[in-house]
């Protein structure tokens, strides 16, 4: 059968794609298997019983329960939760939007696609400057789903980051702006903020920088905010959420605890969101309205931002506590190095002068019984060669503690044997 270059390339080997055919197959092929390795939400017994009350109340009236699941929204998405994020918005952030600044998507992936390719790409013919336009992402690693969303090839360009060492075996990543390549080539710039696969959350500073590179550029600053503000709140550090009409702030209902509704959520100007409103209309006619109604009350209430306060982010940070203070004990001796974890719900471990790559880890790391990302997966438009991203893993801890500690366990021994076993000597640096 041939495929068009456009199916070639949305069915290769995708990062992505592995990494959700290992979260659907993995656990068939071993009932055992430890998930470390998706950004599944973890199990919040108090907000699953919030929406678990909502549903029955839905449920119990006819006229909610046509609008759940009998009706098709409007292209831009159901119009009650528009209109209560807006004043979510205004009130809580003191944003300067309305209900034509939201467009609903079916999850963030769908999102990102449509706004990527709509920005960069193959240019009209006789538009002034180049041909073609690329996404900058500021600073690698970034997130594995972004790396196959282009209709063509190349999309993205990516900055090596500065690597700031800190004490107790921790480092941070920073924006190289000195290296940072923002011209007429570039469409648009993007950074997840807490950043997945790191949970690095890039400083106000580095921020309003990017902001306002993309302003002298005339081009949109996107700012994907699935774990971020105002909703989830999976942030532990100080960190400002902002918008004007030249960013593009993108929202989900995944990381509250609502994976399965697909709810992506764009927060743009106008111009963009009555774009992206078409493109839903072709591409899906409407967005579901399953998460939107199922979430209209937390937003219209504004129980939306207290959730995010009062459960998510305590729920996530102590278990990210627990998950740095296992690997203290488990990798003594072992050169890795923690990403200071500021916020989603990943670790990301950074083992020096790994005798092997990631990608080999990873698998080892599977026939033992655990289930990990490898870290190159995570460095989308960095063509030059660097060790670094063979040398690290994203670890979620997201799941049980108890199943989190095991697999870090297990980590830590198989990672250890491959030092031993390995040609590369350990680096002298100081790690855990």
């Amino acid at each position: 059968m041939n495929f068009t270059k456009f199916g070639r390339k949305m069915t290769c080997n995708a990062g992505i794609l592995s990494l959700m055919d290992d979260l659907g197959e993995a656990r068939l092929a071993n009932e055992n298997m430890i998930m470390m390795g998706g950004g599944n939400p973890g199990l919040v017994p108090e907000f699953q019983e919030i929406m678990r009350q909502q549903l029955l109340e839905i449920c119990s009236d006819s006229k909610s329960f046509q609008q759940l699941v009998g009706s098709y929204a409007p292209p831009q998405g159901e119009k009650n939760f528009c209109a209560g994020l807006a004043a979510l918005l205004k009130k809580e952030l003191g944003w300067a939007v309305g209900p034509e600044n939201i467009c609903l998507t079916n999850g963030s992936q769908t999102a990102f696609f449509m706004l990527f390719n709509l920005f960069a790409g193959v240019m009209p013919e006789g538009t002034a400057g180049v041909a073609e336009k690329k996404i900058c992402l500021p600073m690698a690693p970034e997130y594995i789903g972004y790396a196959d969303l282009g209709l063509t090839e190349d999309l993205f360009l990516s900055t090596k980051p500065k690597i700031e060492l800190l004490d107790d075996g921790f480092f941070k990543y920073h924006i190289d702006f000195e290296n940072l390549q923002i011209d007429e080539t570039i469409g648009a710039i993007c950074i997840s903020r807490p950043t997945n696969p790191t949970g690095n959350v890039v400083t106000d500073e580095e921020l309003r920088k990017l902001a306002d590179l993309a302003a002298l550029h005339n081009i949109p600053l996107i700012v994907d905010s699935a774990y971020g503000l105002p909703f989830p709140g999976m942030i532990y550090t100080e960190a400002t959420p902002i918008w004007n009409d030249n960013l593009v702030v993108c929202l989900s209902l995944s990381k509250l605890g609502l994976p399965a509704v697909r709810t992506g959520i764009v927060v743009a100007k106008k111009e963009i969101v009555r774009a992206l409103t078409s493109m839903n209309a072709i591409m899906s006619l409407t967005p579901t309205n399953f998460g939107a109604v199922l979430a209209e009350r937390l937003v219209t209430s504004c129980e939306m931002t207290a959730v995010s306060k009062e459960l998510m982010q305590p729920f996530y940070r102590k278990k990210m506590h627990r998950a740095v203070a296992v690997v203290k004990e488990k990798f003594v001796g072992i050169p890795c190095r923690i990403h200071i974890p500021e916020g989603a719900m990943f670790l990301w471990l950074w083992f020096e002068n790994l005798p092997i790559t990631s990608l080999e880890l990873y698998q080892r790391l599977k026939e033992h019984g655990v289930l990990v990302v490898s870290g190159h997966y995570f460095f989308p438009g960095l063509s030059e060669s660097w060790q670094h991203k063979d040398e690290c893993l994203r670890v979620t801890y997201s799941q049980d503690d108890d199943e989190v500690r095991r697999g870090l366990a297990i980590i830590a021994e198989v990672v250890g044997e491959a030092y031993k076993t390995g040609c590369k000597g350990a680096s002298s640096n100081d790690g855990i």
